[in-house]
């Protein structure tokens, strides 16, 4: 039996989520996430060139920020086998987890600025604290200058720019919503691709600096574009921020579920994206250059599976494709990543996990919004984002100890991230069933 809608928990679209008028009283700061009938005015067109140019300006924000986030594998190898040879593996890896926090913790800051001030303020302080910080990256030689420069000016820059993205283009569509959000997390599949095989090759051409200056001299490039292409189709309301507006979506038993959910989740999908390269040259025995394109692999076939998930998730539903395509990824860890010690395996992992995981990632930002008021899109989207804040900070240190500590090494690492990607999927699971009142074939 296939999935059927409900009519209840239908596709989720804009028309069908309650809004406040800005003629009408503030919304209350409690509601259910009830769906409304299809009489709400000024839905979202789901196409037209207008939308679509703010698709490709997000998408630019999309590959200059997540994009150069999902290239942290090739500096976690570079970093130790280069320039800080001499740290262990786990004090190296704040570099990339402070990248990833920063990129989640700021989200609720972000929403409420976008909520009140719009995308264009947000987009270009974003764009210059990313490049800035990277210019001064490429003057570093010590751990400290790489830590500020690269783990927090930058970061701080890329979270500006990631959660605008997504908020604009919630309000240009509706009923294709998870195919533009995902044709958006493209770019960060793109940048994923192309910036760890830029890096690899230009560093031993070019030297580490000139790397990272022709690195951020790309981002500013596709920066201008993004400054002029993203805007959001409601124009911003600065309002007074309630008490009972910021505590609204704590006292959403579901929603907290989902949150739980994706903090687990994340310990489990994010340590293969930042150690596939480093177990790619100490486990599978590649060469370092080869061991560096595993990240290239891996954000190309996440491309595939964004694109083939967007579209599929408009039909099956947001929710049963983000819980399918996590459980797989579990499912990858286990069957490829485990007897990943050849070439060939850690490359059929890579593929794989690529596929299923860029899926879910692509579908996540399509999780809070579904389920929420139009006024509260960037908020909630930031205590999404700010859920998977604490555990991004964590997991790399946390991996580097298990590898340094643990009896059974890179095993013990595989066990922990795959039964966390699995555990994850699973809460996500109990919070779908509560919004759905325990339907399990609906489209939801």
């Amino acid at each position: 039996m296939g999935f059927h809608s409900s009519p209840q928990f239908s596709t989720m679209s804009d028309s069908q989520i309650p809004t406040t008028p800005t003629d009408s009283k503030p919304p209350s700061t409690h509601h259910e996430p009830a769906i409304e009938t299809e009489s709400q005015p000024n839905t979202p067109p789901d196409g037209g060139a207008a939308a679509w140019l703010v698709v490709l300006g997000a998408w630019c924000c999309s590959f200059s920020s997540l994009g150069w986030i999902n290239s942290m594998g090739s500096f976690q190898q570079y970093y130790q086998i280069g320039p800080l040879h001499e740290y262990p593996t786990s004090t190296i890896a704040w570099i990339p987890s402070l990248q990833l926090f920063f990129l989640f913790a700021l989200g609720p800051i972000a929403g409420i600025l976008f909520d009140n001030y719009g995308p264009r303020p947000l987009v270009i302080g974003g764009t210059f604290l990313h490049v800035f910080g990277l210019m001064m990256a490429s003057l570093g030689w010590r751990y400290a200058h790489f830590l500020v420069a690269q783990g927090v000016v930058s970061a701080v820059g890329v979270a500006c720019l990631f959660t605008p993205a997504l908020a604009c283009i919630s309000t240009w569509f509706s009923k294709r919503r998870a195919l533009a959000l995902s044709t958006l997390s493209t770019g960060a599949s793109s940048g994923g691709v192309v910036f760890p095989i830029v890096v690899s090759r230009m560093i031993e051409t070019i030297g580490f600096p000139w790397t990272m200056r022709t690195c951020a001299l790309i981002i500013l490039g596709l920066q201008f574009i993004a400054i002029f292409a993203v805007r959001s189709r409601t124009p911003p309301v600065s309002s007074e921020i309630s008490a009972g507006r910021l505590s609204a979506p704590f006292r959403e038993f579901p929603f907290l579920l989902l949150l739980f959910g994706v903090f687990v989740m994340t310990f489990g999908a994010y340590v293969p994206i930042v150690y596939i390269a480093v177990q790619g040259f100490q486990e599978a025995h590649m060469s370092n250059e080869m061991a560096q394109h595993l990240v290239a692999i891996y954000n190309a076939s996440s491309l595939i599976g964004r694109l083939i998930a967007g579209y599929t998730a408009d039909k099956l539903g947001r929710w049963n494709m983000f819980i399918i395509c996590s459980m797989l990824s579990s499912l990858s860890i286990w069957a490829l990543w485990f007897p990943a010690k050849s070439q060939p395996i850690a490359i059929g992992f890579a593929i794989m996990f690529g596929c299923t995981s860029g899926a879910f990632i692509g579908l996540s930002s399509t999780l809070p919004i579904s389920v929420c008021p139009l006024p509260e899109y960037g908020y909630r989207m930031g205590i999404f984002w700010l859920s998977i804040s604490l555990p991004a900070l964590a997991l790399s240190p946390v991996g580097g100890a298990i590898l340094q500590s643990s009896k059974n090494g890179w095993l013990d690492l595989k066990i922990f991230s795959g039964v966390m990607c699995l555990v994850g999927s699973v809460i996500v699971l109990l919070s779908r069933l509560l919004y759905t009142k325990r339907k399990i074939l609906t489209v939801f």
